[in-house]
């Protein structure tokens, strides 16, 4: 865990299996770098589990998502000004999104929702020049293929659920929903990486 927020421009948390509420010791030293990032104006970005690490260490809350939600879906952009800022065109539309997850997080005092659906309300928040997501927009097919291994096991007891997609579905949609959410984390990343700290 690096030691100090301001040796570097920029810190981005990626995604993982465990939850945020486990007694795992580097998540306190997670959400600590987070607080002293945002604290000293240096940009972060979370995905998945990082979004929920972001939420916790600005005082939300990680709690289970009403459905698990795993599998392309869509997620409608909020068209206020921060929406705009971040979102561009895609305010107030609908993007293409992939989800692998069955917790979910609450918006932190002083964040401003940028993405909701109707299986999770909070898909993404956005603080200043900080961005934290449920969702996941950098996925590849290969990293979708090597996911889907774990599928079994992640869809356990929700298969019935329409927010859960089987792997053949996945695939089936591929070629129309990856050029989609390139276009949203194009966006996104741009102007995440324009704040960085120099």
């Amino acid at each position: 865990m690096p030691g100090n927020a301001q040796d570097y421009s920029g810190l981005c948390f990626m995604g993982g299996p465990m939850s945020v509420n486990d007694p795992l010791p580097w998540i306190d030293q997670s959400c600590a770098l987070i607080r002293s990032a945002v604290a000293a104006g240096i940009p972060v970005i979370g995905h998945c589990l990082g979004g929920q690490l972001m939420s916790k260490a600005l005082g939300g809350e990680i709690t289970r998502n009403p459905v698990k939600e795993i599998g392309w879906g869509d997620a409608y952009g909020e068209s206020h000004a921060t929406g705009k800022h971040w979102l561009g065109d895609l305010a107030g539309r609908s993007g293409s999104v992939f989800q692998w997850h069955g917790e979910t997080f609450s918006i932190p005092a002083g964040a401003t929702r940028l993405f909701s659906n109707h299986h999770c309300a909070n898909q993404m928040f956005a603080l200043g020049p900080h961005l934290a997501m449920q969702c996941h927009v950098e996925m590849t097919p290969e990293m979708i293929t090597a996911w889907n291994e774990e599928w079994a096991g992640e869809a356990q007891g929700a298969t019935d659920q329409i927010s859960v997609q089987t792997p053949e579905a996945m695939a089936g949609e591929l070629a129309v929903r990856l050029p989609q959410m390139r276009q949203l984390s194009d966006r996104l990343y741009s102007v995440w990486v324009g704040g960085l700290a120099r």
